[in-house]
């Protein structure tokens, strides 16, 4: 069966960040498959080996797997505006895509949730193929719930769109139990939903990699570290707030290490630097093979979410997989399906 499977933030274990669909990919190649990845660029993407064809769209083969990537950036630090329109750039380059390749089933990945767009332009063209769509993240629910989307026609138009992602999907895949449930309320009956959550390559991540030697760390001292987005839904100021009372209490052996980049990024190196929160390190994203040794010495893992009753059943982090795989202790900050 030949797949196209279509997610914008496609990665590699060789880049920064979550590598999900490249796992997914490579275990429907080893079931023998094929699959071609339709992604876009965006901060940290590692995939070699990619040319540009007539159209000057970037092909290339990635460990078996076809790849074709459209050159539409994409930022964490980019505004609301500018990532909305980078979104809807690629899922429009998407609906060409689905009408010119050959393929037996489509598979898109959410977010953004403008993913599902080539497969419903697909369905509604009466284009008899399957179309699988996973759902990393309710929305419009979530950005609601956290106040980043205000605007009601904005909210209206998300949830059209999200109804009709599920109404032409013929099997939706949803990451934690509250996703499963958000998509079955607004499904057909009849409309197959299955909980795949996130996990973890335990050939990769286990706890006898040799530790990392970390500068500012000792020995002797007790490391907490965040491997993740540093951004408004993470609620990283619960990180320093903690690295403050651990100065003020003269705990200096106790070490908070911080990795990854997002808007907040800025912020919170300031506040650092303005409060002398020397116990606070901050490094910037590390690939998957780069993070292993660093987990390795690490004696706990920090699952830090914003305080919103949205995520408590409604997410999958991959770092709580990576974590709890290097068997670490977990620090976790909000109930729900995690806790």
């Amino acid at each position: 069966m030949k797949v196209l499977y279509i997610h914008q933030y496609f990665n590699t274990p060789k880049g920064a960040g979550g590598i999900r669909s490249y796992e997914m990919a490579r275990a429907l190649l080893a079931r023998g498959h094929e699959v071609t990845m339709v992604c876009g660029a965006h901060d940290g993407t590692q995939i070699n080996g990619l040319k540009p064809d007539s159209r000057g769209v970037l092909r290339g083969n990635c460990d078996g797997i076809e790849v074709i990537q459209f050159t539409i950036p994409y930022s964490n630090y980019d505004s609301f505006l500018k990532r909305t329109m980078s979104f809807c750039k690629f899922a429009f380059r998407c609906i060409w895509t689905v009408f010119s390749e050959d393929y037996d089933l489509l598979f898109a990945s959410s977010t953004p949730l403008t993913a599902s767009l080539p497969g419903i332009v697909m369905k509604l063209c009466r284009k008899r193929k399957p179309f699988v769509f996973e759902v990393r993240d309710l929305w419009p629910e979530l950005p609601k719930a956290m106040g980043v989307i205000k605007n009601p026609l904005v909210i209206w138009a998300m949830s059209f769109l999200e109804w009709m992602s599920y109404k032409c999907a013929d099997a939706c895949i949803g990451l934690a139990p509250g996703i499963v449930e958000g998509i079955r309320k607004r499904s057909p009956v009849d409309r197959p939903v299955f909980l795949v959550p996130n996990g973890c390559d335990i050939d990769l991540f286990h706890p006898d990699v040799p530790a990392a030697s970390l500068n500012g760390v000792s020995s002797r001292d007790f490391l907490a570290v965040f491997a993740g987005a540093h951004g408004i839904a993470n609620g990283l100021d619960i990180v320093l707030d903690a690295a403050s009372v651990l100065k003020n209490r003269g705990r200096a052996d106790v070490v908070l290490l911080m990795i990854g980049d997002g808007r907040e990024k800025p912020r919170l190196l300031e506040r650092k630097r303005k409060e002398g929160l020397e116990n606070c390190i901050f490094l910037n994203p590390v690939s998957k093979p780069n993070l292993i040794p660093i987990l390795s010495r690490a004696n706990a893992g920090l699952m830090i979410l914003a305080d919103c009753p949205a995520f408590y059943f409604g997410t999958s982090p991959n770092k709580f997989f990576d974590y709890i795989a290097m068997g670490i202790q977990v620090i976790n900050n909000y109930p729900g399906w995690l806790a």
